[in-house]
């Protein structure tokens, strides 16, 4: 009895030195990684903290606002990023019925097959198609845009760290390297065809100003169309493209949460009442 406690003892002595090395290293790493920056690191801010209706566990879609972002993304976006992952039928989800849904489709041209001679064409599209494509391929998007193939943005604001406020800060965030910048990092200065923006990793990307003036979308519901209203706008249409469950998710999880909370407390009052009655045994 007394060498198999022996045995025990020293197995959680190793075990808790093998914890305590674990802990000690990730929090020597955590420091590390909070207080070093590496090397050629550019000062870059991040995105402010813009008020979303659909922010927070009670949080829904501002149908208007998801409008408003859809019309920014097709007439601005829309010429250089493409929607892969959405299809037009799914536009009804935005409070448009199915007769302005298949208008829209009809004015896109998507990729088709000519059925006399088999050949590659293009044809109006179908409710049931997906958002073409503004460029045949890669090559093509490099040559237009200083060799920089703009990104898919069906998914764009889950690919980023605080999506939405990092596409709405990011839009609305042009502007000139200060003074103060450049003097302590001159490799900040935008090259050619480069423009600067303090909420870009590196300062510098490829991609002009999309949104530059007041009244560049007009909206329907007589909105103000400011670039930071725009911005906006569009980041939280691309908020619902990349997960257009979200409301549904979010009122879902409530009744499971108390669903599991009244399981849980059942299920301690049962285990009390089966067990009351059982006493411990004595050595």
């Amino acid at each position: 009895m007394t060498k198999l406690l022996s045995i025990r003892l020293v197995a959680i002595l190793v075990g808790l030195g093998f914890a305590l090395i674990a802990l000690y290293s990730f929090v020597l790493g955590a420091y590390a990684w909070v207080t070093e920056e590496p090397a050629g690191h550019l000062p870059y801010e991040e995105p402010r903290d813009i008020a979303f209706s659909f922010d927070g566990p009670f949080g829904k879609w501002d149908i208007q606002q998801l409008q408003r972002g859809f019309k920014v993304y097709d007439e601005v976006c829309a010429a250089c990023h493409s929607l892969k992952f959405v299809a037009f039928r799914d536009l009804e989800q935005l409070g448009y019925d199915e007769g302005q849904v298949k208008a829209f489709a009809a004015s896109k041209q998507v990729p088709g097959i000519d059925p006399n001679t088999g050949e590659a064409t293009t044809r109006p599209g179908l409710p049931t198609d997906y958002f073409p494509d503004p460029y045949p391929n890669n090559v093509a998007a490099a040559a237009a845009n200083n060799n920089a193939i703009p990104p898919d943005l069906s998914l764009m604001t889950k690919a980023r760290g605080d999506g939405v406020n990092y596409v709405a800060s990011l839009l609305s965030g042009y502007s000139e390297p200060t003074a103060e910048l450049l003097a302590e990092h001159p490799e900040a200065a935008p090259g050619p065809g480069l423009y600067h923006n303090p909420y870009f990793p590196n300062l510098n990307l490829a991609m002009a100003p999309p949104l530059t003036t007041t009244g560049q979308v007009t909206y329907d519901d007589g909105t103000e169309a400011t670039v930071e209203q725009m911005s906006s706008d569009v980041a939280a249409f691309l908020a619902w493209t990349a997960e257009p469950t979200m409301v549904q998710r979010k009122q879902t999880g409530w009744p499971v949460l108390i669903f599991l909370l009244f399981a849980t407390v059942l299920a301690y009052l049962s285990k009390q009442q089966i067990w009351a009655a059982a006493k411990p045994k004595k050595d």
